[in-house]
């Protein structure tokens, strides 16, 4: 047992020098579980033979980082959160005389910056009165976002209404997303450990991520998520990720799994 875990970590080390991934940062039991299925399911005795097989083999590579980044998303994941965007922020948005810039980190296969896109818009935003960058580390499940093509079980949280106006039906069980929505939306490859982090977005949404990640891990990146906001800005979590005393990062509570920064942040 103790040789396999160090072998693990020899693993973890060598994945960090060579896309600058560092496993380490992600709760161990979950990720080593995770990539101990897919390492024996290609049959490789040992993670030696694994780390060789995925430097080889793009398929086993992709499978790694599918593993590793749980691409499970759907659109209005617990609606009533979204109804908060909404309801009480963009208000705020509306009164803004430039662009709202939003960031959806982690955004997987694009459900989540969609989301947001038709909930501004529903809200009196005019997609040239907002941007959304969306970030992920894995760029395969974001050309997938790029194209924009959904199965219908992915749209069963959405307003009634929502498919008819910003999807196109495809068929049976494939919708298109608007170009009215995709329009206010970049994405780009982005590592949440590793990466430099933009400045001055007046929304960040992270959600259903932060929940794999280290207590160590999210010490360090939740003060980046609150220097990357502008004044007044508000970070979006995961309803099972609640930011337990907020104030230490830098943030108060604007409401449930919503925290906005606090000006100036602590000890500047």
């Amino acid at each position: 047992m103790e040789r396999e875990r160090d072998e693990y970590l020899w693993f973890a080390a060598q994945v960090l020098r060579w896309i600058g991934v560092d496993l380490t940062e992600y709760k161990r039991p979950q990720m080593e579980r995770r990539l101990t299925s897919l390492r024996q399911r290609w049959n490789c005795d040992n993670w030696a033979d694994f780390f060789a097989l995925i430097r080889r083999d793009p398929r086993v590579y992709q499978e790694f980082l599918d593993k590793m980044t749980i691409n499970v998303s759907e659109f209005y994941r617990n609606p009533g959160r979204w109804e908060v965007v909404g309801r009480r922020l963009a208000p705020r948005y509306l009164k803004l005389s430039r662009p709202v810039r939003c960031w959806s980190a982690a955004c997987s296969t694009g459900e989540e910056p969609y989301t947001l896109a038709m909930v501004l818009m529903e809200s009196g935003l005019s997609p040239n009165r907002f941007e959304i960058l969306a970030t992920d580390i894995d760029e395969s499940a974001m050309e997938r976002a790029k194209q924009g093509i959904y199965r219908t079980a992915s749209l069963e949280h959405a307003p009634s209404g929502t498919s008819a106006k910003y999807f196109e039906q495809l068929g049976e069980d494939r919708w298109a997303i608007r170009p009215i929505v995709k329009q206010s939306v970049r994405f780009r490859r982005h590592n949440l450990l590793a990466d430099p982090y933009d400045h001055g977005f007046d929304l960040i949404v992270c959600r259903n991520v932060m929940i794999y990640f280290t207590e160590e891990a999210k010490m360090r990146i939740y003060p980046k998520f609150r220097d990357a906001l502008a004044p007044g800005g508000v970070l979006f979590v995961g309803s099972t990720e609640p930011i337990f005393q907020p104030e230490r990062f830098g943030f108060r509570v604007f409401d449930t799994f919503f925290y906005e920064k606090i000006s100036p942040s602590p000890g500047r």
